[in-house]
């Protein structure tokens, strides 16, 4: 229970939103990275990151362990305006993953 009080105290104190140009740098250095698209189908269908892998918001608890079955594996969270992502950022680490970021402004915000 202390360890994961621990957990949630100091990722409060660590920033994790990075905007496009972060992400755009920390996946040239990494192309391992995973870019997870936590819209709707119907939203992914219609236009997407290039590379990213679609797991809407609400099956997140459900499916995370089979679409990201490491959790030290680094993930970049996005969706359309950085709300949705910012809240599957939060279940992931709550869930144990390590490394998890967000793009911060969402798609709304790139270029």
């Amino acid at each position: 229970m202390l360890g994961r009080i621990k957990r949630i105290f100091y990722r409060s104190m660590d920033n994790k939103e990075i905007d496009y140009c972060q992400a755009k740098s920390m996946i040239a250095k990494a192309p391992n990275i995973i870019l997870l698209d936590v819209r709707s189908k119907q939203e992914y269908e219609e236009g997407h990151l290039s590379g990213s892998v679609p797991l809407c918001l609400y099956d997140i608890c459900k499916q995370a362990d089979q679409v990201i079955p490491d959790k030290g594996q680094t993930i970049i969270t996005y969706c359309s305006s950085g709300s949705r992502s910012k809240e599957a950022q939060e279940m992931l680490e709550n869930m144990g993953y390590e490394n998890v970021y967000n793009l911060k402004g969402g798609l709304d915000n790139i270029g």
